[in-house]
């Protein structure tokens, strides 16, 4: 197999996309679950709460979050074998101000990179095509199809309550890193490692 080089989102796709939720209901004396984040915008899937309130303390707890966040399912196994098959290019939205907690992070959790580029906005194509990126993965709805449709690659969509939208063929939904595992295996064969 030749090596390809992947893509990856970091928050909601290498991290739980639950990671926020703890954080959350502990500052706003609250009871949210997963299913309750309809929308990526998360004063839009919690309307009670004061947008700039949340704005605010998202700002302060940012690097706590980060810090704290566990692993989307089956993450660590599969980016551990496909850095050896692959190169694995981490592309996110966080700011640089939470680069070191970032990289920190990445080593605490045994996660193998090759690269991590924190563009500090959701808009990740210039990025993808700098890298000449074949595959991306990510859990937003409209990253991952402008993704799609303005590079040209597949992209896999970490299936989550708030990007449930319809897709394009070519954006692909899988539910964890063993069925995007599959869906490389299918795509470009038997991968030993």
């Amino acid at each position: 197999m030749t090596p390809l080089r992947l893509g990856i989102d970091i928050d909601g796709t290498v991290t739980s996309p639950a990671a926020l939720l703890p954080h959350i209901n502990k500052r706003f004396g609250r009871e949210f679950k997963l299913d309750d984040i309809t929308d990526y915008s998360l004063t839009a899937s919690f309307p009670m709460l004061d947008p700039k309130e949340f704005a605010a303390w998202f700002k302060e707890a940012e690097p706590e979050i980060y810090r704290t966040s566990p692993a989307h399912d089956y993450a660590k196994e599969i980016l551990n074998k496909w850095n050896r098959l692959h190169e694995l290019y981490y592309i996110s939205a966080r700011g640089l101000e939470v680069r070191d907690v970032t990289f920190s992070w990445f080593r605490e959790h045994g996660i193998p990179y090759r690269h991590i580029e924190l563009t500090g906005s959701h808009r990740k194509i210039e990025a993808a095509k700098k890298h000449e990126i074949e595959i991306f993965f990510e859990d937003k709805h409209d990253n991952a199809v402008d993704i799609h449709e303005e590079v040209g690659i597949p992209v896999l969509l970490f299936d989550a309550p708030y990007n449930r939208l319809p897709a394009p063929p070519g954006v692909i939904r899988v539910r964890d890193w063993r069925e995007a595992d599959n869906w490389i295996k299918q795509e470009f064969g038997t991968q030993k490692a």
